[in-house]
């Protein structure tokens, strides 16, 4: 195995095992209920694992390097393990990736909310387009641009905004800003920068309607909603988004997963893209 990469090696019983470059790591996986593939030895192997606390918070049962860079998905990854368990990506992400990535871009305007380290807004701009990335989090903004320094055929056509979404999204319809795709991966529940805050039950709707404002009229439009919040099923995600932006588009909605070492998968969320023209 390239001591660089990241790779998905097994699940069960709860967790995932995880081989981060040349840190073999467990976190929770709260809906692997069955039994792990690999034998003990291999689980036995890991160097740290994370250990979540009720209020969502954690540590490491070893002290693991501030950070470390690998590779996954055709980017070079700044990894850097938090107290909340996060690595800086969202592996099951890649296909969305992927997918920007391979899009016509030219002369098109996109648009990723809720970006974190901005792994999707690289593969947009890699596309041609130009690209506006947001997250709540400054510090998750300066973690993206240290990754775009890593990928260095990324074009430099990210425009990185630390703010709250819907201040932004507010602020973007009254300067007549247009796009041509939004993705948005909301969080259940978030703050702002300055503690405003974000409840999908409530906030996921206004925010659909302000998405479908921000289209460029007359051209195409792409909605890529991905999430991982409970209640929220693939089925909850299509009555949402066709309220908003009618049952006359292109629907393709799946499960998001991450392929293991086993030859099996990991489920990790749902996404759902509508494409077409808004009247």
């Amino acid at each position: 195995m390239n001591n660089d990469l990241y790779q998905l090696l097994d699940s069960g019983n709860l967790r995932k095992l995880e081989q981060v470059g040349k840190h073999r790591i467990i976190r929770p996986a709260l809906n692997a209920f069955w039994a792990p593939s690999l034998p003990a030895c291999e689980w036995e192997a890991a160097e740290s694992t994370f250990c979540r606390k009720n209020d969502g918070t954690g540590g490491w049962s070893k002290k693991l390097p501030e950070s470390w860079v690998i590779e996954y998905a055709n980017f070079r990854i700044k990894v850097k393990p938090t107290n909340f368990g996060h690595l800086g990506f969202f592996a099951e992400q890649y296909a969305n990736w992927q997918i920007f990535a391979n899009l016509d871009g030219k002369d098109k305007n996109m648009l990723n909310l809720f970006g974190y380290s901005g792994l999707g807004s690289m593969a947009m701009a890699r596309s041609g387009a130009k690209v506006c990335h947001l997250d709540a989090a400054l510090g998750m903004i300066e973690w993206g641009r240290e990754i775009q320094q890593l990928n260095c055929d990324v074009p430099n056509t990210i425009r990185w905004i630390a703010d709250d979404v819907n201040k932004f999204v507010k602020r973007e319809l009254r300067r007549g800003s247009q796009y041509d795709l939004i993705a948005l991966d909301p969080p259940t529940f978030g703050r702002g920068n300055k503690g405003e805050l974000w409840k999908i039950e409530s906030d996921l709707l206004p925010l659909l309607e302000s998405c479908k404002a921000l289209h460029r009229p007359g051209k195409e439009f792409t909605l890529v909603l991905s999430s991982h919040s409970p209640g929220f099923s693939i089925l909850v995600l299509q009555r949402l988004v066709e309220q908003v932006f009618g049952s006359k588009g292109e629907i393709d909605a799946r499960e998001m997963s991450i392929p293991e070492s086993t030859g099996k998968v990991l489920p990790a969320g749902i996404c759902l893209t509508w494409k077409g023209f808004i009247r």
